[in-house]
């Protein structure tokens, strides 16, 4: 039976990515005490059980995953990125280089220690790093030394089995550590979280806001209806006077319907409204506390308050509308009708008030009638219309740029540097990210789309990585023993703890920054995953980001010189 389902595996893998995927998610759900695995170390783990099946999965399917996965991350925290580069990025950058070294130095130590040739140092330190590139780098200096062919051949052929026994705790190892210890480390996974959302409110991306179980209390614009009592309207009142009644009194506000005896209808300025009358009255709510004052008491008519608004984002573009304040904005006839809900500028909100200067490239949501909001999106600039559909268009094209870019490699001296199709994946991400806050007129990614891209990008990457390296592992401990998994262990958690000090006490970096930066340092994407999974936030791909260009480049560097020294 057991073979039986083998050879279904093997014959369809694509049913084994899926299969590793449910079950690390199950795996991933359970709780002991306070202690879980976590989605993205349980479907790696998974993906090793299944792996011994000797599967073979097909070949750009975990690239193709990983890209979407690096982009989404990088669109998700464009804006914040480029606002963090400017206050902690040289740290950043100076910290992967410290973190790097420390990489680079107890692999040399390890090496000395145990006697191991240039061949299983360099398929130790790229497995304990998870860094793949080092293989190839690693292995054309090697054949480029002076050995006889014998011994060249034979230290070039160890690499991949010495890669394949200490890539899997370099993988697994980083994500536990940074996923449940780290946050442990720097002062408790409560704090950690606390730390994060102090962090995202600072930059205005409130992780709750894309919660959509959670809902923010204060609304800006209310609908009410209220039953008309004031005696200013004994006689009978037209829609416009008493609209410019109440501003008279500095109520700004608009009548959006009207029910006179079991007749509803939108009216027009000029339709009279009588005692008794019930009517909707719309504006932001430090208007709308004072109405029922001047027009009577608010009543519950769901028949009246059911009907449909837009709730459109404009781009503001027009030169009749930059400059002017929010109170010269609304005299404009073509805003009657239509309330300003809230105001964005450079990704970040500001406060609607009467004396708010409007900028160009602000982002102005408008609220009210959808024939009124659509006349004034056409006089304020471009509509940026929400929508469930994304982009495909330039998510296509904006993932291929990245990708092309970062495949271009420049040769210095003998060092290869480049941001691979995966690192140029992410900073396309953090470009078109950006990009889209200032100019919202095209690469609209809907954030349940963003979630499918980051989570089921991740872990399909991370099934695929299970699933392929599981054979090699258990034949590579066969060849090399158990001495060198342990060995590999060490490189890996020395310089994880190392960094995770240095980022807590010399840095002094947000604890979710630094658990980021570490990710970074060590290029271990699933590590990012895990951590923004354990404390609720997207906030560590800030650190994230500098940290894995730089180390990308360092560790290469930091391998050719390790075939120097060993």
């Amino acid at each position: 039976m057991l073979d039986y389902f083998g050879d279904i595996l093997r014959n369809y893998p694509t049913l084994a990515v899926f299969l590793t995927v449910g079950l690390g998610f199950l795996l991933g759900r359970l709780r002991i005490g306070s202690f879980s695995l976590g989605s993205v170390t349980a479907v790696l783990l998974i993906g090793v059980v299944i792996g011994q099946f000797q599967i073979s999965v097909s070949g750009p399917l975990k690239t193709v995953f990983f890209m979407m996965f690096l982009f989404s991350i990088g669109y998700s925290v464009g804006p914040e990125f480029f606002k963090s580069l400017r206050g902690t990025g040289l740290k950043q950058a100076f910290f992967a280089v410290l973190m790097s070294f420390s990489c680079f130095a107890v692999t040399v130590a390890i090496a000395y220690i145990f006697a191991y040739n240039k061949g299983e140092t360099v398929g130790l330190f790229s497995g304990s790093q998870t860094c793949s590139s080092l293989i190839g780098v690693g292995g054309e200096a090697i054949s480029k030394l002076p050995l006889d062919a014998i011994t060249k051949n034979a230290q070039l052929a160890i690499i991949p089995v010495c890669y394949a026994v200490t890539y899997i705790f370099g993988t697994l190892g980083t994500v536990i550590i940074l996923g449940n210890i780290g946050p442990r480390l720097l002062g408790g996974l409560e704090k950690v979280k606390l730390s994060a959302a102090e962090l995202e409110k600072s930059l205005s991306t409130d992780s709750w806001r894309s919660d959509p179980a959670k809902l923010n209390a204060h609304r800006g614009v209310s609908f009410r209806a209220y039953r008309v009592k004031n005696q200013l309207f004994k006689d009978g009142v037209s829609v416009a006077d008493a609209e410019a009644h109440l501003a008279s009194q500095n109520i700004h506000i608009y009548i959006g319907r009207v029910q006179h005896d079991d007749i509803i209808f939108t009216p027009k300025p000029t339709d009279i409204i009588y005692l008794n009358d019930q009517i909707v009255v719309c504006g932001t709510r430090n208007f709308m506390v004072k109405v029922g004052t001047h027009i009577g008491r608010e009543i519950d008519n769901g028949n009246l308050l059911t009907y449909p608004v837009d709730r459109i984002p404009v781009l503001v573009t027009s030169k009749n509308i930059i400059g002017l304040s929010i109170n010269e904005l609304m005299e404009n006839p073509f805003m009657h009708g239509v309330s300003i809900r809230r105001i964005t500028r450079d990704g970040k909100d500001i406060k609607v008030k009467g004396t708010t200067a409007i900028e160009r490239r602000d982002t102005v949501t408008l609220i009210g009638a959808p024939d009124r909001v659509a006349q004034a999106c056409k006089e304020i600039g471009h509509a940026d219309r929400p929508t469930i559909s994304s982009d495909l268009m330039f998510l296509g094209l904006a993932i291929f740029i990245g990708g092309f870019l970062g495949a271009l490699t420049f040769w210095i001296d003998g060092v290869p540097l480049s941001f691979g199709t995966s690192g140029g994946a992410l900073v396309a991400g953090i470009f078109f990210g950006w990009l889209r806050t200032k100019h919202p007129t095209f690469g609209q990614i809907p954030k349940p789309a963003l979630w499918i891209m980051n989570n089921l990008g991740l872990n399909v990457f991370i099934a695929v990585v299970g699933i392929e390296a599981a054979p090699s592992f258990v034949s590579g401990l066969r060849e090399v023993g158990w001495m060198l998994f342990v060995a590999g262990a060490i490189g890996t958690m020395i310089p994880l703890f190392f960094g995770l000090w240095l980022g807590h006490r010399v840095f002094k970096f947000n604890p979710a920054i630094t658990l980021g930066c570490c990710a970074g340092t060590r290029t271990c994407t699933a590590s990012l995953g895990a951590v923004q999974d354990a404390i609720g936030s997207t906030v560590p791909a800030i650190g994230y980001t500098i940290t894995y260009a730089v180390s990308n480049i360092l560790l290469v560097v930091w391998g050719m010189v390790t075939v120097m020294l060993v």
